[in-house]
């Protein structure tokens, strides 16, 4: 039988409680025992006094020196033995504290991955940054008076089908909603089981390039370009390859993407080869048949990333042509097509284009949209419409990686689309942009014709303006922060190419006074570069 050490005089002063202490008593005593065990001044094996004794000894009430031991039993500082006194447990030692002379150790660096990914640039801004931030809609004429009543009628009749982690790809009359808007109003052709519900559009573009996406495929992607859509592929693995982008000349896909030929890499096999063992995932079929017995330069695209609706962020549309051209070569190529639906409801000429899915013909565009700038971004709703094949399997990976919205907001969401409210404030803001937009180009035309160009572009609720030579898009946009003006320097939406200088300014959030006010102090943004 192992034998206890000699009994020691127990260091009653070590357990000083302080009555006027918001912390309860038990929890004081707690933390007093736990010093005395860590820092060894009674040694292992020790046993303590018995509840009642040290109740006596402190003054308290016995309940709360048992519950003290109690969680020391629990978190193993204690080990308790029938009929006797709890005893101290031999514990390692445990991480020593480092002397403070002594450098401190290098923490462990994250993975590769991790390394991409903390990389990766923010680009949220700040509260009470409206002017003039890109792509952000005009929150206070959100009806939330009617938004509060759907939420909360849910939230009270929901049942356990809303509270629970259910339906992860989406709650069905919000699918079925979206199925119906997309059909009228984009032309998208699809069946509300293969709409998938995202937070986000950016949570989609991070899933889709975990999904179809391998380390060292190709993506081709606009440029200048959505550096969110970016980054996600770069920290899946990806190598880009830019799709030159122009207000005159629209997308190049004629332009060669590919490197110089002593960059390239040894011809791969055929585009097929490299699709899941039971070839669900990859259409197509024929034009890789058509291809059989030849072999696939290393830049031939995986997958394309397009914004056609409003280009991202130069406010173009893609022309009828450009799209059947797209189309062909991802055909060709076997390729996955994104087409990232920005801003394609925003649009002050003519009706919205059709959406280039409506087009597709062998199951290969995955459509993407979100209702972030329709209703506000906090909202953090957006959605994927999937090809049948993929969308029948998507629901595993779902599981594993948890993105999927909260199933209440996504049922009130339905409740709004279906009951009318979408549409009608969709119609209101449309009106509401249009005259904004105006009112910004005649303001910034007025007051910085010397110094910026707007671009033509007739959709989106934002605008690039092109600096005249020799203003720094950067410089001027660290200028306008400090004043509490948010833009984009369109130069860092360039990756692979000689960049433009210019500013991507977001009007749709701002009345006529923040306008006048936002480029009044840009004004003097760009007049603190010039020196």
């Amino acid at each position: 039988m192992r034998s206890h050490p000699k009994p020691q005089a127990f260091p009653l002063d070590m357990l000083a409680v302080n009555r006027a202490s918001p912390e309860h008593l038990s929890r004081q005593l707690y933390h007093g025992l736990v010093a005395i065990i860590r820092n060894r001044t009674l040694p292992p094996g020790s046993e303590l006094p018995s509840t009642r004794a040290l109740a006596a000894e402190l003054g308290l009430g016995r309940n709360t020196i048992v519950a003290a031991y109690d969680q020391l039993v629990t978190e193993g500082y204690l080990a308790n033995r029938q009929g006797a006194r709890p005893v101290i447990v031999d514990l390692p030692e445990g991480p020593r504290e480092t002397p403070a002379e002594d450098p401190p150790l290098p923490l462990r660096q994250p993975s590769l991955r991790g390394q991409q990914l903390l990389s990766q640039p923010y680009h949220h801004g700040r509260p009470g940054h409206v002017a003039f931030h890109p792509g952000m809609p005009d929150a206070q004429s959100f009806p939330f008076g009617v938004w509060g009543r759907l939420v909360a009628r849910r939230a009270s009749h929901g049942g356990e089908t809303l509270f629970g982690t259910y339906d992860v790809t989406g709650h069905p009359a919000l699918k079925e909603a979206i199925a119906g808007y997309l059909y009228s109003a984009r032309g998208v052709r699809c069946r509300p089981e293969q709409i998938v519900i995202t937070t986000g559009a950016q949570a989609a573009f991070d899933l889709l390039a975990r999904l179809l996406l391998d380390p060292e495929d190709t993506v081709w992607m606009e440029e200048p370009g959505y550096y969110g859509a970016k980054a996600a592929f770069t920290v899946a693995g990806a190598r880009i390859l830019p799709i030159p982008v122009d207000q005159e000349r629209g997308w190049r896909f004629e332009h060669d993407p590919e490197p110089k030929v002593s960059e390239r890499k040894k011809w791969e096999p055929v585009f097929g080869q490299r699709s899941c063992s039971n070839n669900e995932l990859d259409r197509g079929r024929d034009s890789t048949k058509r291809h059989h017995g030849l072999a696939a330069p290393s830049s031939s695209p995986r997958l394309i990333y397009v914004t056609p609706a409003c280009q991202h962020p130069l406010g173009i549309t893609m022309r009828m042509e450009e799209r059947l051209r797209l189309l062909d070569i991802a055909e060709t190529a076997n390729a996955w097509v994104i087409e990232d639906d920005f801003d394609g409801e925003y649009r002050f000429q003519g009706r919205p284009v059709p959406a280039i899915q409506s087009m597709d013909r062998s199951g290969r565009v995955i459509y993407v949209g979100t209702f972030a700038k329709l209703l506000f971004p906090a909202l953090r709703l957006g959605f994927m419409v999937l090809p049948v094949e993929l969308a029948g399997r998507i629901v595993n990976a779902l599981s594993t990686t948890g993105q999927f919205a909260p199933l209440l907001l996504q049922a009130a969401l339905a409740d709004f689309i279906t009951e009318g409210h979408m549409s009608r404030h969709l119609k209101r803001m449309r009106r509401i942009y249009a005259q904004r937009r105006q009112l910004f180009r005649d303001i910034v035309t007025e007051r910085l014709r010397d110094e910026i160009t707007l671009s033509p572009a007739e959709a989106g609720i934002q605008v690039v303006g092109y600096l005249k030579e020799g203003i720094d898009d950067i410089e001027v946009s660290q200028a306008a922060a400090k004043r509490a003006i948010n833009v984009s320097p369109l130069s860092k939406y360039f990756q692979n190419t000689a960049p433009t200088q210019g500013l991507v300014l977001g009007y749709a959030a701002c009345d006529a006074a923040q306008t006048r006010d936002g480029v009044e102090r840009l004004a003097a943004a760009i007049r603190e570069t010039l020196g």
